[in-house]
């Protein structure tokens, strides 16, 4: 991973596993709120050929709430921006680190829900 990622790598039908990652999100809480299908968007613009490659934008609209009342311009480092990419030997699903993302904000309070949302996602990955 990277200083500001953690994920996983898991095994199936890309397909499959964006629908497990997105009902892995809503046991804990984020719903969708933006997809967006890079490899077709390439293919799209530049006829660029690449795996599959999708971006889920993430929210948990409780802590969202939270963090934008305490902070509002936070909105610009939301939603939580999952990845979900071919492999050619499975499928990676890597997070946003809140935590890393999140220490660019000097306000008190943002720690702890960062914490939380990290806590969440890091669930959601264990449950892929």
């Amino acid at each position: 991973m990277t200083d500001y990622t953690f994920g996983t790598t898991t095994t199936g039908d890309f397909e499959d596993v964006v629908d497990r990652v997105t009902t892995a999100l809503a046991a804990e809480g984020f719903g969708v709120l933006t997809t967006i299908d890079v490899a077709a968007t390439l293919k799209a613009k530049l006829d660029a050929d690449m795996a599959p490659y999708r971006i889920l934008g993430a929210c948990n609209p409780p802590l969202a709430h939270q963090a934008i009342s305490s902070e509002p311009q936070i909105g610009a480092l939301l939603p939580c921006n999952v990845v979900v990419r071919q492999l050619e030997d499975g499928v990676a699903v890597d997070f946003m680190d809140p935590g890393a993302v999140l220490t660019l904000v000097q306000k008190d309070g943002i720690e702890t829900i960062a914490a939380e949302v990290s806590a969440r996602l890091h669930r959601v990955a264990a449950a892929i």
